[in-house]
């Protein structure tokens, strides 16, 4: 739980853990838009084929107007393509990551405006990303609206998912939500 004490000027200064923080099931930050992609049966075969045993995101704080994120996927984790109705600075905390031609590595980052859609691809080992945004609450919309793309990450997913029980920390050793 977050610790908030007053300053001498009356603003509020909290305390946070990485062991109190919450999977976003368990906080109920993020809502995903209702005519999505999750809903399809292309995503739920991800699902059930085990996509979601390569990640774990954690709400580390939040409050009115900000929320900071802890997210760790592992190796090669098909992430679709998506938006969110919120602006998030994304700060690569361990591992690599693709984003469209770029290679980012630990200390990298990169800026995702509302509503802009994107993707990235985590490299050999995984990626841990802290991500800022400028809500406490808001959406996901995916954006994947062709079935090649689907077929290609259910390849991947067959590819990359041997090798997630081998991963059973985050690159940093950081434990989140423990």
């Amino acid at each position: 739980m977050a610790y908030t004490v007053k300053d001498s000027i009356g603003l509020p200064f909290t305390l946070f853990r990485a062991r109190d923080a919450l999977s976003y099931e368990e906080a109920g930050v993020m809502t995903a838009e209702p005519d999505n992609s999750t809903g399809t049966p292309e995503f739920s075969q991800l699902v059930e084929a085990g996509m979601l045993e390569g990640s774990r995101v954690n709400l580390l704080f939040s409050r009115p107007g900000l929320s900071l994120t802890h997210v760790w996927f592992k190796t090669g984790f098909p992430l679709p393509r998506h938006s969110h109705d919120a602006d998030c600075a994304y700060f690569i905390i361990s591992g690599n990551l693709r984003i469209g031609t770029e290679e980012l590595g630990p200390g990298d980052g990169f800026f995702v405006g509302t509503d802009v859609p994107y993707t990235y691809t985590p490299g050999e080992g995984g990626v841990e990303v802290l991500e800022i945004r400028t809500s406490n609450l808001f959406d996901i919309k995916m954006l994947v609206n062709n079935t090649a793309w689907w077929d290609k990450a259910a390849e991947r997913l067959r590819e990359v998912q041997p090798r997630w029980p081998e991963e059973t920390a985050p690159p940093s050793g950081i434990k989140v939500g423990v």
